[in-house]
């Protein structure tokens, strides 16, 4: 069944953790280890410097106190840019479908909460599975019967991952970076986007590597999971290369915005070369499922009849999946 796509949007708070920020927390971290280690300049944070510079977040249940921008609100922002650029009403949506890596609330569903800031009134439900949420969402809408759904999707991802960490500890603390993205999707409507051999698969064995509690810190076995990503993410990526390969197009990456220097090793491997290799995390840091989509979402006006785009997600689970997004000419 092909998946098209409409419209996609992202949002990302003002509040900014920079390196020196970090710094300055004395955990035994400076720009020169940040970068050498992980090439992330930046993050945005859903919570004040305040309140981390004072709590050093030991406190993950406060964060949900001092968070200024809840999953309702980011998602609300994401979704109206997404129906923008769709050209589309909120009232064109029949349903909602949220995933994160840390739900606003655990009941009711942060769908509800997003629909219900959007003055929606539709089916809304989470498919969560961490930071392959969002590719995970794709696989079960290209599962299902198109007469089954509604003309259009809405497709929300927000993460506010900088609630779940330690400011205490550096390597946690260096990674992650809060963020939204949401997309417009149809089985039944063309567009110029569509969505191919989207594909998912898990290995529960690994459930244990990467961890956010309910009442405590994110936690992940750091070198076990990177070589896994890096491992998947190569595979993935040349499966959709072969499966996709145009001569007459180009074939463009985008990957789970884990850490620079991860994407920069599969990039090496795969034959990406610099011009066909995008991504934000120098930026924003580790967004979660956020990441790829906002990506393609900032990039929004670049993108071509003869792009195709190859972005594959690793998370938690241990999960891994990956599609290619083609270009086209509007039908």
């Amino acid at each position: 069944m092909t998946l098209y796509l409409h419209g996609l949007g992202h949002f990302h708070p003002d509040t900014e953790i920079t390196n020196q920020f970090l710094t300055d927390l004395d955990i035994g971290t400076n720009d020169e280890w940040i970068t050498e280690r992980v090439g992330i300049e930046s993050r945005r944070t859903v919570m004040s410097l305040d309140y981390i510079r004072e709590t050093r977040n030991a406190d993950p249940a406060g964060a949900a106190e001092a968070t200024l921008f809840p999953n309702a609100m980011t998602g609300k922002l994401a979704a109206e840019m997404a129906l923008e650029r769709a050209g589309l009403a909120k009232e064109d949506i029949g349903m909602v479908i949220t995933g994160s890596s840390r739900p606003g609330t655990l009941s009711p569903a942060d769908a509800c909460n997003i629909a219900g800031a959007l003055g929606m009134e539709v089916p809304a439900f989470d498919i969560n599975s961490a930071c392959t949420s969002f590719n995970v969402a794709l696989y079960m809408l290209s599962m299902m019967r198109p007469e089954a759904l509604p003309e259009f999707v809405l497709l929300v991802t927000p993460e506010s991952l900088t609630t779940t960490v330690d400011y205490s500890e550096r390597s946690a603390a260096v990674l992650w970076g809060d963020g939204t993205a949401a997309a417009i999707l149809s089985t039944k409507v063309p567009s110029r986007m569509q969505i191919l051999g989207n594909t998912f698969d898990s290995n529960p064995a690994g459930s244990d590597k990467v961890v956010v509690p309910h009442f405590g810190h994110f936690k992940q076995e750091g070198r076990t999971v990177q070589m896994f990503a890096i491992k998947r993410t190569i595979k993935i990526l040349k499966r959709l290369q072969t499966a996709h390969h145009d001569p007459g197009r180009e074939f463009h990456f985008i990957g789970h915005q884990a850490n620079l220097r991860m994407l920069e090793t599969v990039c090496l491997r795969s034959g990406i070369d610099d011009d066909h290799h995008h991504f934000n995390v120098i930026e924003y840091g580790n967004t979660g499922s956020a990441g790829s989509p906002s990506v393609v979402s900032m990039n929004w006006d670049r993108w071509t009849e003869r792009d195709d785009i190859g972005i594959v997600g690793v998370g938690a689970g241990l999960s891994w999946s990956g599609y290619v997004l083609r270009f086209g000419e509007v039908p």
